[in-house]
């Protein structure tokens, strides 16, 4: 039986999915210059993407969460940190993101879905967020830790399909009201951001000293 905190998993995911970035970035792009149906191919990519970091951090952390409560108490405590720093940055934050439509010719459907892919692959901050994030949500006594791990990682991974497909339906829509509206993109960095230090803090603070 899996030791999942499922729903602030599940609550504190889509917050941060939603938060505006490259990939919401990405696939709006793609939809505003070559249709909805090749913005939902780069969102799946992007998703695909997810599973290559969900892979590489399970057989990363393997020694770690093996036996070893101490040494996973430890990674729980630098996640926490790690996202408190993220929730700072986002709060400090400005409005750095831009969504500009696309004037060059749309590329392949094929394309689209390996670009979408290659944009989390190549980001080495997505496995440092998988690092910190998805053990949050494990407890330390847990005896399946490896497979809870991977299973966070494709729900996570499928949830931002689920939020970031629906995207290019709506890309006209949300491209307008963010260019004429730009505190929106501000306000949703800073909700985000608070999220993120109270449960670093709530993780710091759970987090047992062995």
């Amino acid at each position: 039986m899996l030791e999942v905190s499922w729903l602030p998993f599940i609550a504190t995911s889509l917050l941060i999915i939603i938060t505006p970035g490259q990939d919401l970035i990405l696939v709006m792009t793609r939809t505003l210059s070559g249709g909805v149906r090749l913005g939902v191919l780069t969102a799946a990519g992007v998703s695909s993407g997810l599973l290559v970091h969900t892979i590489l951090v399970c057989l990363g952390l393997g020694a770690f969460l093996q036996g070893s409560a101490w040494l996973f108490s430890v990674l729980k405590l630098l996640g926490a940190l790690y996202l408190l720093f993220l929730g700072f940055m986002l709060i400090r934050s400005a409005n750095s993101h831009s969504i500009i439509e696309s004037k060059n010719t749309p590329i392949s459907y094929k394309n689209a879905f390996i670009q979408g892919a290659l944009s989390n692959i190549t980001n080495p901050k997505i496995a440092l967020f998988y690092l910190a994030f998805l053990p949050q949500f494990i407890p330390v006594s847990s005896t399946h830790s490896i497979l809870s791990l991977f299973i966070l990682g494709i729900a996570f991974s499928l949830l931002t399909f689920l939020v970031k497909g629906p995207v290019a339906l709506l890309a006209n829509l949300l491209s307008t009201a963010i260019q004429r509206n730009p505190k929106i993109l501000t306000r949703i960095n800073q909700t985000s951001g608070l999220v993120l230090i109270t449960l670093g803090i709530k993780l710091a603070i759970d987090t047992p000293s062995r």
